[in-house]
């Protein structure tokens, strides 16, 4: 294997305040500087020159109910829309939601690889509590907001932010200051007007389609309702109630005498009652190897030399083993531990912390072991695509949410998940609705597939109004 050696000046040190030494920054800025448009022009400002930073801490009030968007995918999608929220209050709100944004605002993940764009949102936001995790900015002057916006998102920004200005191992972010370091040359307001004016047809063709897409979770959820016949107006009105009583005798009713709040709500009970009537199996049924805990590392035991990768909750959190994600281990590690390896058609659960209830289906053979804060599922006689699609429903979500104990830590373990109801249907049955739902997924994929193209778009008529100055 290679070694990739680069010289640095130690002048050119001087660029970063930091006097980082990492190559991946000084690689790139080296010759271009800020500049990372690379351009002729001789009038360049720096993107403070057209944005500013705005935090303004939100304010709760006591006896009101606010929306917590963190930075996460389950909140916001590739498209920047918001597809979920924390009910959050004054009392019982994560120390990390603590900023307000109103409609002037631009806001940007701070982590390196984020999927979701640059934000901005048209309607009102008082209501609204966002992370720590976002910065926010504002334009300047006579900026335009939405030339701005597009900017951020623009492949070349996106780059610099992922490969670049980042620091950190594991869970990565970039400075503010690196960000608004970046320089372009200088586009008066009406100029920036113009190009937001060719945009916008692109932009109303991507809003149109977006609104055409069903989400994946969408889909999933109405195919197993429709073959349930599953009135979701009962289940939410049941779901929105804020107080639970019970009697002191169904305390005992668990092995664990459990009084939580969660595990005594109704809605809980009106779901394991309502599938326990639709089925009479449970996972345990149809399991090929008792479903079991994966294993600890420590950091001694990577190795990226070693053949097997470590399915890390990292690795699944977008719904299939990524492997970009995922580091390797020690050939002597997975040797040790081949019983906690994956195969084909394995369904890894995430089972600890607030991302509890993630799956992903492991759709190839591939070298891996799962790790502690995982579980594997692996299943016979039964369509392994179709459990995937309905551990990953509302029904089995609200058993899990039911069931799961702790109070931030949240756990969930297997001698729990295998006495959970699964639908016995037919191997013809379960592959007709797998095909379905399968099916309709590639749809919203063919789609996804037309937006990016208008993205890029976008993206070259920002890029070509940037080079031409």
């Amino acid at each position: 294997m290679g070694i990739n050696y680069s010289k640095i000046k130690t002048s050119n040190l001087s660029i970063d305040s930091l006097l980082r030494l990492d190559s991946k920054f000084h690689l790139d800025f080296n010759d271009s500087g800020w500049d990372i448009f690379k351009t002729s022009s001789s009038n360049l400002v720096k993107l403070k020159d057209y944005i500013e930073p705005f935090y303004e801490k939100f304010n709760y009030e006591e006896d009101v109910e606010y929306f917590g968007i963190p930075t996460g995918r389950d909140y916001l999608n590739d498209f920047g829309q918001i597809i979920s929220h924390q009910l959050v209050t004054k009392d019982d709100h994560p120390g990390r939601l603590k900023y307000s944004a109103d409609e002037n605002c631009i806001l940007i993940s701070s982590l390196k690889g984020a999927v979701t764009p640059a934000l901005n949102f048209d309607f009102n936001l008082s209501k609204y509590v966002f992370s720590n995790g976002f910065y926010i900015f504002k334009p300047k002057g006579k900026n335009n907001k939405k030339f701005i916006l597009y900017l951020l998102r623009s492949i070349r920004i996106k780059y610099l932010i992922d490969n670049v200005i980042y620091r950190g191992i594991g869970i990565s972010s970039y400075r503010e200051d690196d960000l608004l370091n970046i320089q372009i040359p200088y586009i008066d307001s009406e100029k920036q007007n113009s190009i937001v004016k060719k945009i916008e047809p692109l932009e109303n063709e991507i809003i149109e389609l977006i609104n055409s897409k069903k989400s994946e979770i969408d889909i999933i959820n109405e195919a197993f309702s429709n073959e349930f016949n599953f009135d979701f107006e009962v289940f939410n009105k049941l779901k929105s109630e804020k107080i639970v009583s019970s009697s002191l005798l169904n305390f005992s009713n668990n092995i664990d005498c459990r009084f939580g709040y969660r595990f005594q709500h109704k809605s809980g009970k009106y779901m394991m009652d309502f599938l326990k009537s639709k089925t009479q199996k449970r996972i345990k049924d149809y399991v090929a190897i008792p479903i079991t805990l994966g294993k600890s590392v420590s950091p001694s035991q990577y190795d990226e030399e070693g053949e097997y990768y470590y399915i890390s909750m990292a690795t699944v959190k977008k719904f299939y083993f990524d492997k970009e994600d995922a580091k390797k281990v020690s050939d002597e590690y997975s040797n040790q531990n081949l019983n906690k390896a994956v195969k084909k058609n394995d369904i890894i659960m995430t089972r600890s912390g607030m991302a509890i209830g993630k799956f992903a289906l492991i759709k190839k053979n591939i070298k891996g072991i799962y790790a502690d804060f995982t579980m594997r599922i692996r299943l016979e006689n039964y369509n392994h695509q179709l459990a995937y699609y309905y551990f990953r429903s509302v029904f089995f979500q609200q058993l899990i949410t039911t069931n799961k104990k702790g109070l931030q830590n949240h756990n969930i373990f297997p001698s729990m998940i295998q006495e959970f109801p699964i639908p016995d249907w037919s191997i013809e049955k379960q592959n007709e609705i797998c095909d379905s739902i399968t099916k309709q997924i590639d749809k919203q994929r063919d789609i996804d597939k037309i937006i990016e193209q208008k993205q890029n778009e976008i993206n070259r008529i920002i890029e070509n109004a940037i080079e031409s100055e």
